[in-house]
């Protein structure tokens, strides 16, 4: 267990990898990406779902133009993320949702590759999506060509497994063992990013002394660090789309 934010980011450094848990504004380690920021770390390759939003969770190191490559499964509405990958500021590695969630649990649990059938006949596994553009708009850097086989008669694409320097989730509750729960969809990509870092620490809304081993939604053996929130820190929790009725 860390007392504060900075402690619990020692030894981040310019060029480190980042798994980072969330979907959308749902789940995301606000006040360590925050406290990412404040350290002033630059060319950092982020893998999440997506990039935050325009101002919001990774959104904040974008804007910055502290992060060099990412690798999620949609740009979304973040229109500084679509800036950047456009105009050939930011490397930008597009996989589908359900093979990158794969990817983070598979290098998580030692997996180095698997075969997936999702992305076969598209430029997935073909090769060719843009990895970095021109400033001009055309393609700098595309992706190569995947590995295809059959299996019983269908075409499967090998995918890699995915390992990042550090990961950075949030739960609902954890322990002093770095045991960690979930609440509801918050619970989204945090368990697989936590997988996938080397050093993963979680700030945690509520820190307790024990959990049922029942209730665990993601063992300690995965954690390194537990960041307990304040109340306020816990409370901050942004809305992407505010939706109300008549």
């Amino acid at each position: 267990m860390v007392a504060t934010a900075a402690e619990a980011l020692a030894g981040v450094h310019d060029g480190a990898s980042f798994a980072v848990g969330g979907f959308g504004l749902s789940g995301i380690p606000n006040v360590l990406i925050q406290a990412l920021y404040d350290t002033g770390v630059t060319g950092i390759g982020v893998v999440s779902n997506n990039c935050g939003v325009d101002g919001g969770g990774l959104g904040i190191l974008l804007t910055a133009g502290r992060i060099a490559r990412v690798t999620a499964s949609y740009i979304g509405d973040n229109k500084e993320f679509a800036r950047q990958y456009l105009n050939g500021d930011i490397e930008v590695e597009l996989t589908p949702q359900g093979s990158l969630a794969e990817r983070l649990r598979a290098g998580g649990s030692g997996v180095p590759a698997f075969y997936t059938p999702a992305g076969v006949g598209t430029p997935v596994a073909d090769g060719g999506l843009p990895l970095r553009h021109h400033p001009d708009g055309t393609v700098a850097v595309a992706s190569p060509p995947k590995e295809v086989r059959e299996f019983d008669g269908r075409e499967y694409v090998l995918e890699r497994g995915i390992r990042t320097d550090f990961a950075l989730v949030r739960a609902a509750k954890g322990d002093r063992f770095g045991n960690l729960v979930f609440h509801r969809s918050a619970r989204n990509f945090n368990p697989l990013a936590a997988m996938a870092g080397r050093v993963t620490v979680a700030e945690v809304e509520e820190l307790t002394e024990h959990i049922d081993p029942d209730e665990v939604h993601l063992p300690g053996v995965f954690v390194r660090r537990v960041l307990p929130l304040t109340p306020e820190q816990a409370a901050d929790k942004g809305i992407e789309k505010r939706t109300v009725t008549e």
